[in-house]
C-alpha cells in the first residue's frame, strides 16, 4: 500500500494513446496512490471522450471542459456554443482554456476572445479555471486582470517560469500553480523557483499525461501513477516530507476545486 495519497489535476486520460491498457493505466494509478484524476478537454469532440471515460471510472475521475487555445479557429464561437451547454450540468471545472502563441499567432484575436468568453463563464457558473499559457502571460493576466474580484480560481497548468512570472501569478489569490514533470528535468529551475517564491499552499499536483513524463521516465508515455518523482522532487526543494507535500497539496485541491479527498 502506499504511504501517501495525492491527486491529478491534469491528465488526457481520455486520449487515444490510452485506448490499449485504460484500464491498467487507471489501477497503477490508484495502486500509487492517485485518489483521483481530473481530465481536460481541448474541444468539443473531446468534451464526450472526457465524459465518456469519467463515466467508466466514477468517484474518480471527473471531467474539466473548454476549448484548448491550440484547437481555436475563425468558427470558435460555433465550437463554444455546445461547450457552454454541457458546463451547465456536465463539469466541475473550465478547462483546458487559456492562451499560446509559441507555434503560431495566426489565430491570436480569436485566442483572446475565446478565453476571456471562457473566463466570463467561470464567473457566471462559478466554476473554476484550469489555464494553459505559453508565449501569453501578459496578454492573460491582462485578461483575468478584469475579472479577478469575480473568479472563483484555478490552476495555472504546467508552471515552468521565473520567480518574476510566478509572483505575477500568485497575484490572482484563488489560483494555484500546476507542477508536474517539468520539475524533475535536468535543465529545469523549477526547483530553486518554487521554494523562493511558490508556499507550498499555492501548489498542485499534475501530469499532463500522456505528455511530459518526469525523470528517470523521460520519452515514455506519462501517466498517473508517474506523479511520484514529482512528490519526491518537491520534497527535496521544499525541504518536507513526501507526505507533507501531499497533505498540501491534497488540501489546496479541495479548497481550488470544491471537491472532498
Amino acid at each position: 500500500m502506499p504511504t501517501f495519497h495525492y491527486i491529478d489535476t491534469h491528465c488526457h486520460l481520455d486520449g487515444e494513446e490510452f485506448n490499449t491498457d485504460r484500464d491498467d493505466v487507471v489501477q497503477r494509478a490508484r495502486e500509487a496512490g492517485c485518489k483521483k484524476i481530473f481530465i481536460p478537454a481541448i474541444d468539443f469532440k473531446s468534451c464526450q471522450t472526457v465524459l465518456d471515460t469519467c463515466i467508466r471510472y466514477p468517484d474518480y475521475c471527473y471531467p474539466m471542459l473548454g476549448l484548448h487555445p491550440e484547437e481555436v479557429r475563425a468558427d470558435w464561437r460555433e465550437q463554444l456554443a455546445p461547450i457552454k451547454e454541457l458546463l451547465t450540468t456536465k463539469s466541475f471545472a473550465i478547462g483546458e482554456i487559456g492562451l499560446d502563441y509559441y507555434w503560431s499567432r495566426e489565430f491570436e484575436q480569436e485566442q483572446l476572445e475565446a478565453f476571456e468568453e471562457q473566463v466570463r463563464w467561470a464567473v457566471e457558473l462559478q466554476l473554476p479555471l484550469m489555464i494553459h499559457c505559453r508565449k501569453a502571460q501578459n496578454e492573460l493576466v491582462a485578461i483575468l486582470k478584469r475579472y479577478a474580484d469575480d473568479l472563483p480560481g484555478g490552476v495555472f497548468h504546467c508552471f515552468t517560469g521565473n520567480e518574476q512570472e510566478a509572483r505575477q501569478l500568485l497575484e490572482f489569490p484563488r489560483f494555484v500553480l500546476g507542477i508536474g514533470g517539468v520539475l524533475t528535468f535536468k535543465k529545469s529551475h523549477l526547483p530553486e523557483v518554487l521554494p523562493a517564491v511558490v508556499p507550498l499552499q499555492r501548489i498542485v499536483l499534475e501530469t499532463d499525461a500522456p505528455y511530459m513524463a518526469p525523470v528517470p521516465l523521460r520519452g515514455q508515455r506519462n501517466e498517473s501513477a508517474y506523479i511520484t518523482h514529482v512528490i519526491t522532487r518537491l520534497a527535496e526543494a521544499y525541504g518536507v516530507s513526501e507526505g507533507e507535500v501531499c497533505r498540501k497539496t491534497n488540501e489546496n485541491v479541495e479548497r481550488v476545486f470544491g471537491i472532498q479527498i
